[in-house]
């Protein structure tokens, strides 16, 4: 069986439409020839560093062209790709490229430092392509990428050629504490994003059956939300196959202002953001300046990861009636699970159901721990399961594997554990993720992680870590800590604490002084209880 594979499909477009932009970013702009010749020579460069087929190649970026153009280039080579969150700090940087076997780096010479502290400690890293963002020279250690991706004077294919079995990984932090990889397929990516687009699979048999269906450069899409991320991700490859362009954001910290001014000068057609997280600060440009932008162009715009409140979607569309949002229900590991769709005439489904309430596509059920449907209209609580194009697993992982992926009635199901219920009229109420995984502005916090490094703090006897609604990033982080005997607890030091051992999202923004945390005598925490102290000390 034929199966698909990124770099056969880019190239087809390529050739299909060499003058079309695929890439911009700032007053720059890629054409679709320029993106394929500039990713043989990252290919190039990868292979002549000694990658072998399925080598990992870790993507150490913020938003810009070299993110997707260096994905390409490892696919040419038939390379796996890592993502990493630029927010890590050494430590976790060491152990997200020890786990995925990562043997080359393309990053950000703002992260330069960090990759000098850490090198010695990753000794199958033989490969580094620096990107030059203007924060200092090329380390001598490292190859500019600009080198690399001019060094190439034709079509680049490793020995072993691209197969569509070739992976994808996808870190994240999910509900287990320390990252897993998520390995996808290309296929199975492509697919599961065709599906989630409403698009059919086009035949694998026909080499150039994605350029075919290609009759005028596709849209323009902006990702607000980082690369790193699969919210961003997935849906620039979404677009990236249809032929379209992907426009990214020169500022390193989110920008409404820079946001809208690209929406207008570029006019852009479709964006990808983070719930309220990034739509309450756009809003609030807008309402300052109602005149100010021009947002014709802009017809989609898709939100994953954090609650999206009916409130500020009802406010965007007084700016742009034009708009279609979707609150789209999903995660690394289940691709278009539900959606809610919001307009300013047509169906508002979330209008009846509310925030946190979608219809669940026709791959996708709810199930109780046996995988029996649960019956509508009861109040019954399951866990909402989806079947189709799917990721193999995780990355040398296979108890969490089997754990997440199983057979019900036959086929292969992937269940990331968003607990729900289902209305009489099909109507899917979330009801969150069975563990005490946090999500603050669509990062996953695991509490225990922080409470380890809470309590190394020579003044913190216990603490518990729980997560405070917030109505612009969903959660915020509370901590509850409880003091050693005799000592006064300083909240900044503690928060400056936890920041110098762990990504700054994972910081406590409230530190609150408990008598006892109350840990059962098996160690275990009330979080429940906890929580809601948190939120009462809060208010």
């Amino acid at each position: 069986m034929t199966l698909w594979n990124y770099a056969d499909v880019w190239e087809s477009i390529a050739d299909a439409q060499p003058d079309a932009p695929a890439q911009i970013h700032g007053p720059d702009t890629w054409t679709w020839a320029e993106f394929d010749r500039r990713a043989d020579g990252v290919a190039a460069a990868l292979l002549a560093g000694g990658a072998a087929e399925q080598d990992k190649v870790a993507q150490y970026l913020y938003n810009g062209p070299e993110y997707v153009e260096s994905m390409f280039g490892a696919f040419k080579a038939g390379l796996a790709v890592v993502n990493t969150n630029y927010r890590y700090t050494a430590d976790e940087i060491v152990y997200l490229w020890d786990n995925a076997d990562v043997v080359a780096v393309v990053f950000h010479g703002a992260f330069a430092a960090t990759c000098e502290a850490v090198r010695d400690r990753l000794p199958r890293v033989t490969t580094w392509l620096w990107v030059d963002d203007g924060s200092g020279p090329c380390p001598e250690w490292a190859t500019p990428y600009e080198t690399a991706a001019a060094s190439a004077p034709g079509r680049v294919v490793a020995p072993w050629g691209r197969s569509g079995e070739h992976l994808l990984l996808l870190y994240t932090g999910g509900t287990t504490g320390m990252p897993k990889g998520v390995m996808w397929r290309q296929h199975d990516l492509i697919g599961a994003l065709e599906t989630s687009n409403g698009r059919e699979m086009p035949d694998a048999s026909v080499p150039t059956a994605f350029a075919d269906r290609i009759t005028k450069p596709g849209p323009l899409n902006l990702p607000a939300a980082p690369l790193m991320h699969g919210t961003g991700l997935f849906n620039a490859l979404g677009v990236l196959v249809i032929g379209g362009s992907i426009v990214t954001l020169t500022g390193r910290r989110f920008d409404p202002i820079e946001l809208l001014d690209t929406v207008q000068h570029r006019r852009v057609k479709s964006m990808t953001i983070v719930g309220d997280a990034f739509a309450k600060p756009i809003l609030a440009a807008l309402d300052a300046e109602p005149d100010r932008w021009d947002l014709s162009s802009l017809r989609v715009l898709l939100s994953s990861g954090v609650m999206w409140s009916k409130e500020n979607k009802a406010g965007l569309l007084r700016h742009a009636e034009r708009l279609i949002m979707v609150d789209s229900l999903g995660s690394s590991e289940a691709i278009g699970l539900a959606a809610s769709t919001t307009t300013a005439g047509g169906d508002q489904s979330e209008t009846a159901a509310g925030t946190a309430s979608f219809k669940l596509s026709s791959s996708a059920r709810v199930v109780d721990e046996t995988g029996r449907d649960v019956a509508w209209g009861t109040g019954e609580r399951g866990l909402v399961a989806m079947r189709g194009y799917l990721p193999l697993g995780y990355y040398k992982d296979p108890d969490k594997s089997a754990s997440t992926f199983k057979v019900i009635d036959g086929e292969r199901y992937t269940i990331p554990g968003d607990w729900a219920t289902v209305d009489a009229d099909g109507t899917v109420r979330l009801l969150g993720r069975g563990s005490q995984c946090i999500n603050t502005g669509g990062e996953k916090v695991y509490p225990e992680e922080v409470e380890e490094v809470l309590k190394q703090h020579p003044s913190v006897f216990d603490a518990a870590v729980v997560g405070v609604p917030d109505d612009r990033f969903g959660e915020t982080i509370a901590a509850l800590v409880q003091p050693s005997t005799g000592v006064s607890l300083s909240a900044d030091e503690l928060i400056d604490h936890v920041k110098a051992h762990l990504a700054g999202y994972k910081a406590p923004r409230r530190v609150i002084t408990v008598e006892s945390v109350n840990r059962a005598p098996n160690g275990k925490l009330d979080y429940k209880s906890l929580k809601r102290i948190a939120i009462e000390t809060s208010s």
